[in-house]
């Protein structure tokens, strides 16, 4: 796909994003906008996905670790037409299937039920690990945040993911050096993630996260790469696409009021 495609599927999703949290009056819009470009390059290029397969076992599948950012993968779910738009609506709605977290029991497409950080990149682990018991050609995807990388499961997940080299894994990082109390370097320094991961014996590429060149190759470069799992450490900018979210601690999980919301959707949308 051509990146002038990609980026006009992550412009839309972006406009999906903010409509969801000013609709519940909730969520996490931050991260979620921040992580558009890598979730948009993942289900629109990278990964084997699509009406077709998507309640088969025989495809790719992409675990959200980081999963308070739900409204960015029900967006580009909805994108890829597995679901309705006007059902981004009810996000967080009373008997909605979109709660703030995501659900693999009600929502096709949602591979793995995530919300407490660092359980995501284990199941994802087993995931790798299954499928290379049988035999599956098919690839495993988890997006996880800096922040989530202070948790300790994390590196045991990772521990096991380099013995067993499951170079059928692949971690993105979500690196914008942000997370709800301030600045991760601060709060609980998880710098490097790059020689970090190296030293787990990961393959490491450290990338721009809103670039689709330099995404598309780090995606191929880690399919090529044979007996370890690599880690993507994409820097981003939390809230990017919407001038007074970008790089604001504050807008990790806060909604927009009216005047917000419509300014947003102006930004979005030009």
């Amino acid at each position: 796909m051509e990146n002038k495609e990609l980026s006009l599927h992550a412009k839309n999703i972006r406009r999906n994003i903010v409509k969801e949290v000013y609709s519940a009056q909730s969520g996490h819009p931050g991260g979620s906008l921040g992580a558009a470009d890598i979730i948009t390059f993942l289900y629109f290029e990278e990964m084997n996905i699509n009406s077709e397969n998507l309640n088969s076992i025989d495809r790719d599948r992409f675990v959200l670790s980081k999963g308070h950012a739900s409204p960015a993968l029900y967006a580009v779910l909805a994108e890829k037409g597995f679901m309705e738009e006007e059902e981004l609506l009810t996000f967080r709605a009373i008997n909605s299937r979109l709660q703030g977290h995501p659900n693999m029991n009600y929502v096709p497409g949602v591979d793995m039920s995530t919300g407490s950080l660092g359980q995501g990149i284990s199941c994802a682990v087993g995931m790798a690990l299954a499928n290379r018991l049988d035999k599956s050609s098919n690839r495993i995807y988890a997006l996880l945040g800096d922040g989530e990388c202070q948790e300790g499961q994390v590196w045991e997940a990772a521990m096991a993911a380099a013995h067993y080299q499951l170079d059928n894994l692949c971690i993105i990082v979500d690196e914008n050096n942000l997370q709800i109390d301030g600045r991760v370097s601060e709060v609980m320094n998880v710098f490097s993630l790059e020689e970090k991961f190296k030293a787990f014996n990961f393959h490491t590429i450290s990338v721009d996260g809103h670039d689709f060149d330099q995404l598309r190759k780090a995606f191929e470069e880690a399919r090529n790469t044979k007996g370890k799992p690599t880690a993507i450490i994409a820097k981003t900018i939390k809230g990017k696409g919407v001038s007074f979210m970008e790089d604001q601690q504050g807008w990790h999980g806060v909604a927009p009021n009216e005047e917000q919301y419509h300014a947003a959707m102006k930004e979005l949308e030009a």
